[in-house]
């Protein structure tokens, strides 16, 4: 049965009843594009948030860092200039929270002179790709709401110096939208409510925009993928690279030392033996307090974003259904009637997935500690903590010029 014909679907269906015959024509190609499968994952939506049993996960320290420095360096800088490194911005959002109705990439971070967090993520990923000689190349991930602005952006800035062979755009998959009765949403009469398919989406969100292809003929083994809003983060991290590929693990994740024990980060640990990431509000206050020998938090190192993974094993679980995470959202959409709804309460369901489990889909990862105030900066608000404010101070100490 067509998802037109479902009488469930209300809204579809009176948005039709007021629609033309070209109008329906064209909504039902696009209806037919969709994977409506997705709607199945709502009376799954328990299960999927089920957690296995939590134990530590030893990192490498900064103290371990800087003594096997040389070592670790060595092994990136080689991955690095033999073509195997390549790495994933994932910049689908727009700066609304930041007053910026236009990508969050496009912000303007600095103080006395434009410097915009695109332009300071590239030219971290620079000092890179000057050390060792060879380009690093770089996919882009936007979303349908901000490609276009992107692209024209890095046009605009003649992609900051880096050279444009190496930089990819593809868009996020989108997917409906729905009321807790599982009843699609309209964004208008000729357009369905979507929504991104979460951060865990990205690979495969790369492999439908068939770049698979690009990262075999570049011959790539290993991704770092990283978020826009740090503008402190290293990308393509030679010691990181490096420490990965010496230690083993097919995936590597950087962590900053936990500042409190009850600071609101995601934790880097093991669930049933595999590596995983147990939510703040996860862990219990014996496991956010529990304590090493040395005074050190047990579960100590939280997460920034900034993950490496063996490309072979990406292609492996892109073929294994990802869980998908049903959450309860703010879903503009049209009503019956075909008047426009802003709802300042929940009034249904996005659909997504996230990279923490694809952290879990990997046979191991190694924690890679990193200093907190040199690569740390989120920019969530405009003031207050994690804000352009914070990070234009962090930027500052680390003698970047504003």
């Amino acid at each position: 049965m067509k998802i037109w014909e479902d009488e469930k679907q209300v809204y579809i269906r009176a948005s039709m009843e007021r629609n033309t015959p070209e109008q329906n024509a064209a909504l039902k190609e696009r209806l037919e594009q969709i994977d409506w499968s997705i709607l199945e994952h709502i009376q799954r939506k328990e299960t999927v948030n089920e957690r296995g049993v939590f134990a530590p996960l030893e990192a490498v320290e900064v103290p371990e860092i800087e003594a096997r420095r040389d070592e670790f360096k060595a092994a990136g800088l080689d991955a690095i200039r033999a073509g195997k490194v390549g790495a994933v911005l994932l910049a689908g959002g727009q700066g609304t929270r930041l007053g910026l109705d236009r990508p969050k990439g496009t912000l303007n971070i600095g103080v006395n002179r434009e410097l915009y967090l695109f332009e300071q993520l590239f030219r971290n990923l620079m000092d890179v790709t000057d050390e060792a000689g060879a380009y690093v190349p770089m996919y882009i991930m936007t979303s349908n709401i901000n490609h276009k602005d992107t692209v024209t952006f890095f046009e605009e800035h003649h992609y900051f110096g880096y050279p444009k062979d190496y930089v990819k755009f593809f868009i996020q998959e989108m997917v409906p939208a729905c009321d807790h009765e599982g009843r699609v949403y309209m964004e208008s009469d000729t357009e369905v409510a979507m929504s991104p398919n979460g951060n865990g989406g990205w690979f495969g969100s790369m492999v439908s925009a068939g770049l698979l292809d690009d990262i075999h003929a570049r011959g790539l083994e290993w991704i770092n993928v990283f978020a826009v809003d740090n503008c402190l983060q290293r990308i393509a991290d030679p010691l990181f690279i490096g420490a990965t590929i010496v230690s083993g693990c097919e995936s590597g994740a950087k962590v900053v030392r936990k500042a409190a024990p009850d600071e609101k980060v995601g934790v880097l640990c093991t669930e049933d033996g595999k590596p995983s990431i147990a939510e703040y509000y996860e862990m219990t206050q014996e496991m956010a307090t529990a304590r090493k020998e040395n005074g050190d938090l047990l579960y100590g190192f939280g997460v920034i974003l900034n993950y490496l993974f063996s490309e072979k094993k990406l292609e492996q679980i892109a073929d294994a259904r990802m869980p998908i995470h049903v959450v309860e959202k703010k879903i503009p959409h049209i009503d019956l009637e075909g008047n426009m709804v802003k709802p300042e309460q929940p009034n249904g369901y996005k659909f997504e997935t996230l990279v923490l489990d694809m952290v879990h889909m990997m046979d191991d990862c190694i924690p890679y500690e990193v200093v907190r105030e040199r690569e740390f900066a989120p920019i969530k608000n405009l003031h207050g903590v994690d804000s352009l404010d914070t990070a234009r101070e962090l930027l500052k100490g680390c003698g970047v010029t504003l």
